[in-house]
């Protein structure tokens, strides 16, 4: 199999994701895939479910978190506005030192940078980089914001610092495709950026919800979450109702410029080899 789910929400990104993890886990494994990721906004707390899930399905767990950086300290409680508090960051552990890294950035997050959501920043990830592999997350990444903006230089400076903090070839630039317009003027830049910097292309899914036919539920769940309407014209939504499990011929059919990145998947999955010992105190 070519093709690994490594942006992957479950219902553990309490109120934005209704991917269960044991019907994601058997999703994965029905679709002929050997590896999956968990990457729940800015928490852990799914992580031992997961792994115990996955494991007993045959199917590799990668164990990971989409995490919030802020644009300058963590400790700073006044820095932008409204989503530019914050920048969106995958982080996957690629061993047992990068799962005790990851844990311990999730919970810096809570402990010393909580501002609407637990945020991390620049010194936290170098401190606690090593074991982990970076991928630059949606167009909430900082990366991606700044090629939405216009803004080729800086994009690349943050794409470069990123590599720098992480290391060469545990940083890649992560291109999705929805069917938002910018999301597609995005990834032309993220290419171009690609080729420019040498830094590799990885093709996700933002996976929300398991099944195609989950996204009206899914859209329910936001309303709770939002505290709107289904009636509300001003309000978060996922449009396109793309935010499902996709088989790895149709993750093709959205990327055939872009092979190499969804192999890439599958490579990136195969360096992730966590183990987690049960019943022995540390």
């Amino acid at each position: 199999m070519a093709f690994a789910h490594l942006h992957v929400h479950t219902e553990f990104s309490l109120l934005d994701g209704s991917n269960k993890i044991k019907e994601c886990v058997a999703r994965v494994k029905e679709l002929g895939m050997d590896s999956v990721a968990i990457t729940d906004h800015g928490v852990m707390y799914g992580v031992i479910d997961f792994y115990r899930a996955a494991r007993e399905a045959g199917i590799r767990p990668v164990i990971g978190c989409e995490v919030y950086v802020a644009p300058g300290s963590r400790f700073d409680r006044e820095a932008g506005a409204g989503e530019d508090r914050y920048y969106h960051l995958v982080l996957l552990a690629e061993n047992n030192e990068g799962y005790a890294n990851l844990m311990k950035i999730v919970s810096r997050g809570f402990t010393e940078g909580f501002y609407y959501k637990p945020r991390v920043d620049y010194e936290v990830l170098e401190e606690f980089h090593e074991g982990i592999i970076c991928l630059s997350a949606c167009l909430a990444g900082e990366v991606q914001k700044e090629l939405a903006r216009d803004r080729y230089q800086e994009a690349r400076e943050a794409a470069l610092r990123y590599q720098k903090i992480f290391g060469k070839n545990n940083f890649f630039l992560e291109l999705q495709d929805h069917g938002i317009p910018e999301q597609r003027k995005v990834n032309q830049q993220l290419m171009r950026l690609s080729q420019d910097t040498g830094i590799e292309l990885v093709a996700t899914n933002d996976v929300h919800y398991t099944f195609a036919e989950d996204a009206e539920a899914h859209d329910i769940l936001l309303c709770i979450q939002t505290g709107k309407k289904l009636a509300d014209e001003n309000r978060m939504r996922y449009e396109g109702g793309q935010y499902y499990i996709k088989s790895e011929d149709e993750m093709k059919t959205l990327f055939p410029y872009a092979l190499e990145a969804l192999e890439n998947t599958e490579k990136i999955a195969k360096r992730c080899n966590v183990e987690i010992e049960f019943g022995v105190t540390k």
